[in-house]
């Protein structure tokens, strides 16, 4: 179930060595890991053991200002924090699972673990994080804020992460309170104020979801006698229709409301999202994850007004044939029109998409990544690449018993995702490549966690690197405005040109970049009616506060409004009146500082 938390050392039983530690660290702004270890160990813990950095961390903040450490300094705190590259693409995502639940689709890929939400398996790290705090958006969100403020990680600019199963087939009060939690949490967390046991309390005396009465039950795929759907509708029955009618008797004003009912109201989360807008943590993106065939006009507005600003989608393979033979229930017209949709709203496309499908093959593979960036209608802004692993309890067992299908050994494996990572256009992030799914859980096939550094070092020994923004990002470095310089990247997208504009070094490492989108025809929300649309801003480097500065790096350096200026430029070259962009709630003040005002779904600037 993952490492049980340890509290940090009490300050005041081990001020002395902490302190002694501190005041090395102040001194060494060049400090390194090796460093920080021989510091340790001149001062270890009760006279054997090492302090570690959650101790250190604790300490720091604790003691900072006194006994003649300097003032709290973040560049202090950063050289001591854990697992930098978590907060290193400049904000920090805190993923969230929504609750076992039916799914539409019947992919034979696809594990069939009932204890989770489709797809997922219970002994995924997100999803075990998930299970032990019952699938409440709320407790899941201030579990994880709290693991990560102890590990040093600054958290006034959190993305939030729903993940799980098909969202858009989820109930929509069910939505509404879901996200409406998420940011009770991030108001809740950012104010000190601590009502965790409060929701256990409830949560234990009421939902099954609870760990103490989770069922262990699972699915062999080699000999399914039941459905994923069939299992989870009757072993969740008495739970869903507890939540279901709870919900409806508060709705008609028949019992009063507790935080575990899965009911609030588009007013309430509207408030919650007014409240966000000027938060201690405020949420700068909000991402969703559904199927190309729950798209349509009304999903996606449905879908902005929860404040969501990217959408991930199951592409996986736009072949017809493949599709249909791995049962996945939809066809590349229905991918090609979702994402039409969704790019026509703002929304970034984040796909994904799997080799190694049944009925595909490493030629196949190939060629079919070559299409999602041919196809004007595809190109997605970032992209998981998910190798289909065989999993016990999928379907897919039985193709495999039968000798059908097999899992590409590792060198076939390497070569595959070698030819796609060099045929990435760099205007998409190549995310995750490879699920975290434990090793225990593969039943033929090797599949490495860490794949992506094994194809990464297999291009650098010819001398070659992936040109996807993730292979790029400045990240840690240092960089000076002198070394940037804007370049613009343009090409067609369904819907009208896309220009890319991003701010890089001379060997293209890049710090920041925009999506402009000059959309042709009518938009899919009347609201956008004349307007270019900015889809996303982003600037790269080591998270920092809000407001913050730090020498030599790309966050508040200014390169945000550089190209959104330029943006407007452009807009206005090709004749549009106004400039919108789809902000997330905890940037709508950003934007109103720069011209940009509030309409209904959108922030709108005016265009001379």
């Amino acid at each position: 179930m993952g490492k049980r938390y340890q509290p940090p050392a009490d300050v005041a039983e081990y001020r002395e060595s902490l302190l002694a530690i501190l005041y090395e660290v102040v001194r060494e702004p060049n400090l390194t890991a090796p460093r920080l270890i021989q510091i340790l160990k001149q001062h270890p813990k009760d006279g054997r053991g090492l302090f570690n950095k959650n101790d250190l961390i604790h300490a720091y903040r604790t003691l900072a200002g006194t006994d003649g450490l300097p003032p709290y300094d973040a560049a202090v705190l950063a050289r001591l924090r854990m697992k930098p590259v978590r907060t290193l693409s400049g904000v920090t995502p805190v993923t969230v699972l929504t609750k076992p639940y039916p799914c539409p689709g019947e992919c034979i890929f696809c594990p069939n673990d009932v204890r989770m939400p489709k797809s997922y398996l219970a002994s995924e790290p997100g999803a075990q994080r998930a299970e032990q705090n019952h699938f409440d958006p709320y407790l899941q969100v201030i579990s994880r804020l709290g693991t990560l403020y102890e590990t040093g990680h600054p958290l006034d600019k959190v993305e939030l992460i729903i993940l799980g199963g098909t969202w858009s087939f989820y109930p929509e009060t069910y939505q509404v309170w879901f996200v409406k939690r998420l940011f009770d949490a991030l108001h809740d967390f950012g104010a000190g104020a601590d009502r965790t046991d409060e929701v256990r309390d409830l949560l234990r005396a009421a939902s099954q979801l609870h760990p103490d009465q989770a069922t262990s039950l699972t699915l062999k795929g080699a000999a399914l006698e039941q459905s994923y759907n069939q299992v989870v509708r009757r072993i969740y029955r008495a739970e869903m229709r507890r939540s279901r009618e709870l919900a409806q008797a508060v709705a008609r004003g028949e019992r009063p409301r507790t935080v575990v009912d899965e009911f609030a109201t588009w007013e309430e989360l509207a408030a919650a999202h007014r409240e966000n807008e000027t938060a201690p943590i405020r949420c700068v993106g909000l991402v969703v994850e559904t199927r190309p065939d729950h798209i349509d006009a009304g999903e996606v507005i449905r879908m902005r007004r929860l404040g969501a600003t990217k959408v991930q989608i199951g592409v996986q393979s736009l072949d017809d044939a493949v599709l249909a033979q791995n049962r996945r229930g939809h066809t590349v017209a229905m991918t090609r029109r979702a994402i039409r949709l969704l790019r026509q709203a703002g929304f970034k496309i984040h796909a994904h998409w799997m080799p190694n499908l049944y009925g595909s093959s490493p030629e196949a593979d190939e060629a079919d990544y070559r299409r999602l960036f041919a196809d004007p209608d595809i190109r997605p802004d970032e992209l998981k690449i998910y190798p289909c692993s065989l999993i016990e309890s999928a379907e897919l067992m039985q193709v495999y018993q039968r000798g059908e299908w097999s899992p590409y050994s590792e060198d076939v494996l390497l070569g595959v995702l070698s030819a796609c990572f060099l045929s990435t256009p760099e205007y998409c992030r190549l995310t995750r490549v490879v699920r975290d799914i434990p090793s225990t859980d593969i039943v033929a096939g090797e599949m490495k966690p860490n794949f992506r550094q094994t194809v990464e070092a297999a291009l650098r020994a010819r001398g070659l690197r992936s040109p996807d923004i993730r292979g790029r990002e400045i990240r840690g470095g240092t960089v000076l405005p002198g070394d940037l310089h804007l370049d613009e990247l343009r090409y067609e997208a369904g819907v009208g040109e896309e220009v890319f504009l991003q701010v890089i070094t001379a060997d293209r490492r890049i710090a920041a970049f925009l999506r402009l989108s000059l959309p042709q025809g009518d938009p899919a929300v009347p609201e956008l009616a004349g307007a270019a649309m900015i889809r996303e801003v982003h600037v790269y480097g080591q998270a920092v506060t809000i407001g913050a500065a730090e020498d030599g790096k790309a966050q508040h350096s200014g390169l945000g409004t550089r190209l959104i200026e330029r943006a407007a430029e452009i807009a206005s070259e090709r004749g549009y009146a106004r400039l919108a962009v789809i902000s997330a709630v905890g940037t709508r003040e950003y934007y109103r500082k720069r011209g940009f005002g509030d309409g209904a779904l959108y922030q709108v600037r005016a265009l001379t």
